[in-house]
């Protein structure tokens, strides 16, 4: 959850060669430049440079120096930030041709998490293409969509409609429906620029919520509407949707591929679409194709037997005796249709290898005619490894959250993925930087049960640091899977990284640390100033109706949340109204949480902690930057309040310059500052 201000420069070709995120990055790089004097000259520049993408690959510190000796004659010259941005181009220019010119450009590729090149950005007109006709024939008969779509994929009418967010929302939804309140989208014909930021806003922090990677993308780039940007977003959510089922707990007969819940176990781990890939091969082996499939390419045998196994009503020899691939592709796709599977790919497109709209292909195929039966032996199997409801939910919640904290491990199951404690490694690394040693750790593969034991037990040793509650847990609690404990760890993981947060804007304060008593107390106080309800602790049952939240969401920022739309919470059904709109509105204002509305409605009190820490950061946040009371930054012409709610970078440490401040008796904390932690085990 976080808060930006945009970083712009004059020259508007420059401004253009960066994301928003590229820019705050690099911006702070500049800062962290600056000599004795205070100024930032070419000569000081070679230890900065020498730790970022792509130089740190290819280049040492020497090397960076020797460049820029050979392209400065006057290394002493003082450089703003637009000539430091000029001369970071320059030098990745020649470590871009140093590494091979095809690294120079970065083609969208959609369905993959990839680094960030900053010099073209070039799209896939193919894959434009396939993602329009995915929006027209879902989005087609949306009742605000409807009179800007159909979307002609010949031109950028795609980038010009997502520019208000709302299109980006509305897909959101398409793909994990529930997800955003659509009573929170601010849907108007021309919406005004902090309309615009809270949709995109709204957007990103939904986005993340749903499983997308978005640590390279700002609201001001959507607002731009960046083509490479926009597509790579939409490509990661139509992913989700075509995967969704694509899961042993919402497919049981996925469980045919198995023969043990040892097996189970693995396939749980896998990534959706390696499970893909699997049931593909499983599949194959039926129709006695020998050769194993290891990636959605162009293997038109491959398809041909699949579809041939799958629909023998509509199998057919001349597939595989076609010898022009064009045709045989064609002959593919027009077998597929005949299992009502929506047209994703040309027969170019598969001839070609397009990874990203094979993929999408290949799932529909699973979506319509996945083929699989399973007996009760392997049906019980299933259901032994289904979780609860309640434990269901919070793995969910933490993997969401560890993933959008921008790790390298991404996790598709945390009881699986976090037993070789390599991912809570990186994860403290992130919140807690300096804390792992990184020489006693074993990254994945590790073959040795013992090594990630190791793993492990540094894991429990730096939680013990940070002071976590960890009495009788050992390493080996983490390698056998024990649930109880690893929700236990992480929730401690997550509280500790918003109460760093909040630690970290109060620099200039009185100096003692947050405790979720200071929490409660500050939101006691800023709704008690509307003279509202109190809550009593974060278990307080009556804040299942939503009523509080939305008092305090409307007491940080008034003009949030729209009372017309609010119930009073009486009924089940109007208490789950409120809960959606609380988390869309939480999210609309900056505030990146993984709840669902059943949490508020249960009143986990774990996640209620999360939920009012959230909007306090957010409020604190604002007034560090001498916004009003609202909210609202002074008012200029044209700049809207940024809030791009994205910034997994900024987890665990300090916000930039601006983020600190002094803590004042507006803010309800100056009186808290000899308050104990004696309630804090009650609220736990």
């Amino acid at each position: 959850m976080s808060t930006f201000e945009g970083v712009f420069v004059n020259d508007q070709w420059l401004q253009s060669q960066f994301t928003q995120v590229e820019l705050r990055k690099l911006r702070t790089k500049f800062v962290s430049a600056r000599n004795q004097s205070g100024t930032v000259t070419i000569q000081d520049l070679p230890p900065v440079l020498a730790t970022l993408k792509p130089f740190n690959e290819v280049s040492s510190e020497e090397d960076v120096k020797n460049t820029l000796n050979d392209s400065y004659s006057n290394l002493a010259k003082e450089l703003d930030f637009e000539g430091f941005l000029r001369v970071y181009l320059n030098l990745q220019s020649r470590a871009s041709a140093k590494m091979g010119t095809s690294k120079t450009f970065r083609t969208t590729s959609s369905f993959v998490k990839s680094g960030t090149t900053l010099l073209r950005h070039s799209i896939s007109e193919t894959e434009k293409a396939s993602y329009v006709s995915h929006i027209n024939n879902y989005l087609g008969e949306d009742k605000f969509l409807k009179q800007f779509l159909p979307i002609d994929p010949a031109t950028n009418a795609l980038f010009d409609l997502a520019k208000d967010g709302v299109l980006l929302c509305k897909l959101i939804n398409v793909a994990v429906p529930g997800t955003i309140d659509e009573r929170a989208i601010n849907t108007k014909k021309v919406l005004n620029p902090w309309e615009r930021n809270e949709n995109h806003t709204l957007c990103l922090n939904s986005a993340k919520a749903i499983g997308c990677t978005v640590v390279n993308i700002g609201t001001q780039d959507l607002v731009e509407g960046r083509p490479h940007l926009l597509l790579g977003l939409i490509s990661q959510i139509v992913k989700i949707q075509l995967l969704a089922t694509v899961d042993i707990k919402k497919t049981p007969e996925l469980a045919a591929m198995v023969e043990d819940s040892k097996e189970a176990e693995e396939l749980m781990g896998l990534a959706p679409e390696k499970v893909l890939l699997k049931w593909m091969n499983f599949q194959l082996k039926k129709a006695g194709y020998k050769k194993e499939v290891t990636n959605f390419s162009s293997d038109l045998k491959a398809y041909a037997h699949l579809l041939n196994v799958l629909a023998p009503e509509h199998g057919t020899t001349k597939t595989l005796e076609t010898k022009d691939p064009t045709e045989r592709a064609k002959l593919i796709i027009e077998q597929a249709e005949k299992l009502d599977c929506k047209r994703y790919v040309t027969s170019k497109d598969i001839v070609e290898g397009s990874t990203n709209l094979n993929l999408a292909f290949v799932a529909q195929i699973f979506q319509h005619r996945n083929g699989l039966t399973i007996d009760k032996a392997k049906a019980s199997l299933t259901e032994m490894m289904t979780d609860d409801e309640s434990t269901s939910r919070e793995e969910r919640c933490f993997r969401m959250w560890i993933n959008s904290l921008g790790v390298e491990t991404h996790v598709n199951n945390v009881w699986e993925d976090v037993r070789n404690g390599w991912v809570l490694l990186e994860v403290l690394d992130k919140l807690a930087p300096g804390s792992v040693i990184w020489k006693q750790a074993s990254k994945p593969p590790i073959k040795m049960p013992f090594r990630k034991v190791e793993n492990c037990n540094q894991v429990v040793r730096i939680g013990k640091e940070l002071n976590f509650s960890l009495v009788n847990v050992a390493g080996d609690d983490i390698v056998s899977g024990n649930k109880k404990l690893i929700i236990a760890f992480l929730w401690q993981l997550m509280r500790f990284s918003m109460l760093q947060l909040l630690k970290n804007l109060r620099t200039h304060g009185q100096g003692k640390e947050i405790t979720d008593a200071d929490i409660l107390q500050w939101a006691n106080m800023k709704v008690k100033q509307s003279g509202k309800r109190q809550m009593d602790s974060f278990k307080d049952k009556r804040l299942s109706d939503g009523v509080f939240f939305l008092e305090l969401l409307s007491a940080v920022k008034k003009r949030v949340v729209n009372w017309g739309l609010v119930t009073k919470g009486e009924s089940e059904e109007d208490k789950k109204l409120n809960a959606t709109y609380i988390i869309s509105v939480a999210r609309k204002l900056g505030c990146s949480i993984f709840l669902l509305p059943e949490d508020i409605l249960e009143v986990n009190p774990k996640m209620i902690l999360i939920l009012t820490a959230s909007i306090m950061y957010w409020s604190l946040l604002q007034k560090s930057k001498g916004d009003d009371e609202d909210g609202n930054a002074p008012e200029q012409e044209g700049n809207a309040p940024e809030q791009d709610g994205n910034a997994p970078e900024q987890e665990g440490s300090a916000p930039e310059e601006e983020g600190n401040v002094a803590i004042d008796e507006g803010d309800g904390l100056s009186e808290m500052q000899e308050k104990t932690t004696e309630s804090e085990n009650n609220n736990e």
